[in-house]
Parts: C-alpha cells; sequence; structure tokens
C-alpha cells in the first residue's frame, strides 16, 4: 500500500481520533479528519478516501453508519472501527453494527493499550488490528505502524474489540481499589480474576479465548487499569473517594465508556447466563445501590471455589 496514493479518513476528531490521525500522517498518507462540528458534510470529504477510520464514541457508531448508507461507497474500500463500547439497544459491539450495514466491505478492529496522549507524545505503543480479511488488516497495518507505534495482526476481530471493551468496566473497579486505598495486592487479585471473567463473556459472544491474552484484552486491561490517563480508571478512583457519579460525568473530560458498557455487559450476561461477579458490583454502584466499601465486601465473601473452575463455563 503506497502512502501516496492512499487516501484515509478519520471520523471522529476527539483525543483518539487526532492521535490516530497523526500516526497515519507520519507515515506520509493524506488524512483527512471529520467530526459532527465540520464545516463540510461526511459526503463532500469522501471522494478518493481509501480507508475510512471510526473513532467515535460508542453514542455516535450509529448516526456516523447512518450518514454513510445512502452514499455511493466503493466495496473496495476498507472500513476501520476503533470505537470500544457496547450499544445499548441491540447489545452489539460497533463491528458488528458495521458489519450489518455494510456486509460485503473489508472491516478491520484496531484496539490495543493505546492512551490517546501517550502516542500523540510519541512514546512507544502497540495495538491489535484484526480482520477475516487479511490483506485489509495487513494495509491497515501498514497505514499506522512506526519506529514508536507498533501493530500486530490477528484474524479474531471479535475478540480484539470485546478485550478493549469489557476492560474499561474492570478499569472502574481498579479505580475504586486504589481510591479506597485497598492496596497491591486487592488490585491484582481483582485484574486475575477479571481476565477469566472478561474470557467468559468473550466465549459466550463467538470470540477466541487467546485474544484475551494479548495486546486488546490483558495489555489493554494493564494500561487502563494503572493510569490516570484512562477515564474509566478515573470515574472509579473518583467513586472510591465518595464523589457521585453525577459529579465526576459532569467534570469528566471526554466519554468514559464504561459507565455504558457496564450497563449493556450486565444485560448480556442476564440474558446468555453468564456469571460476571465484577462487572454486577460495578453495576450496583454506579446505580447508587451499593457503597464501594460494599462493593468489595460483596467480592470478598463469594462462595470458595477452585481457582480454575469457572475459567471456560
Amino acid at each position: 500500500m503506497e502512502a501516496q496514493s492512499k487516501i484515509v479518513t478519520i471520523i471522529g476528531a476527539g483525543r483518539w481520533g487526532t492521535a490516530l490521525a497523526e500516526l497515519a500522517k507520519r507515515n506520509d498518507y493524506q488524512v483527512r479528519v471529520w467530526s459532527r462540528n465540520h464545516s463540510e458534510s461526511l459526503e463532500d470529504i469522501l471522494p478518493g478516501t481509501n480507508v475510512i477510520v471510526s473513532a467515535v464514541s460508542m453514542a455516535g457508531v450509529q448516526a456516523v453508519i447512518d450518514q454513510l448508507q445512502p452514499l455511493n461507497l466503493s466495496e473496495k474500500m476498507i472500513l476501520v472501527t476503533a470505537t470500544k463500547g457496547l450499544d445499548p439497544v441491540t447489545l452489539q459491539t460497533p463491528s458488528q453494527l458495521w458489519k450489518k450495514a455494510f456486509p460485503y466491505f473489508p472491516l478491520v478492529v484496531l484496539s490495543g493499550p493505546n492512551l490517546s496522549k501517550e502516542i500523540t507524545m510519541g512514546l512507544p505503543a502497540a495495538t491489535a488490528v484484526a480482520s477475516k480479511h487479511t490483506l485489509a488488516a495487513e494495509g491497515v497495518q501498514t497505514i499506522f505502524s512506526s519506529p514508536s507505534f507498533r501493530v500486530y495482526l490477528n484474524r479474531d476481530p471479535l475478540g480484539t474489540e470485546l478485550g478493549g471493551t469489557l476492560k474499561n468496566v474492570v478499569a472502574i473497579a481498579a479505580g475504586v481499589c486504589d481510591g479506597l486505598a485497598l492496596g497491591t495486592n486487592a488490585k491484582s487479585a481483582l485484574l486475575t480474576r477479571a481476565l477469566p471473567e472478561m474470557i467468559r463473556v468473550g466465549l459466550a459472544l463467538g470470540a477466541q479465548p487467546e485474544t484475551f491474552f494479548g495486546l486488546s484484552g490483558l495489555g489493554d486491561l494493564l494500561a487502563t487499569c494503572s493510569s490516570p490517563l484512562s477515564r474509566n480508571y478515573q470515574v472509579g478512583y473518583k467513586l472510591g473517594k465518595g464523589m457521585s457519579l453525577e459529579k465526576i460525568l459532569a467534570e469528566s473530560e471526554g466519554c468514559p465508556e464504561g459507565v455504558n458498557t457496564t450497563e449493556v455487559l450486565v444485560k448480556i450476561a442476564q440474558v446468555k447466563a453468564i456469571s460476571v461477579p465484577i462487572a454486577d458490583q460495578v453495576y450496583y454502584l454506579l446505580k447508587n445501590e451499593i457503597t464501594p466499601q460494599e462493593a468489595v465486601k460483596n467480592l470478598m465473601e463469594r462462595h470458595l471455589t477452585s481457582e480454575f473452575s469457572d475459567l471456560f463455563n
């Protein structure tokens, strides 16, 4: 894929979209960035585009799809989704929404331990791009790879997407741990137990278990649950300090996707009978039905079991 012959359109001008645009520009790709506040319409900036990257929040995904569907897009165009979240109406992931709207287009998921501010600063990072279309994934890999940003391939787009999505729920719980000053032991136990919970959800939805041990699963889990740059971690941390969710969200810079994801995840778990004890406690906490201290107590008092008995069931 020659940079000079490819035009990349990034939809979403937030921190993540801006960071992705900068990565592509460093490789001399022609980059256009569009947001809903743009003076031109989406239709006006698309001519000549070879790759569309959706970097909008979960709340904006369907609106973008609705704008693109009436347009005469080439089926050779690569669609990339870089959104982490779950749709509250359909209970689907962004890639599932994109695939339903554009079933014949090559679709690529981009997800990993990617704190936007660090990437923009040029600090070393890595991510995963996943697709059933190998050539499309390789093309996206070429667009964003650089000496400071390493891009790996895999063939499990759903698992890659779910890893980046589900860890936002855990990040809230990790923030609560630190907000309550529970210590390193407690947080380490939380993250270790969170991984099989994520895998159980992934398996029930059709993902591959090994994907959750990669960059978009364990990698993203470690990054998001340990950095104050994470909005979701900050939500949990401030809840642990006694702030109300309403005040936290009012002061938040951008959208902490984990708040919406928690509610949707609990619905999915109820429908499919999946055990998600950590997500359950985060849900009750966000709904103000329990205190952070009660959430910890509830997790610690669960029935005793074997460490690996519930990993895949």
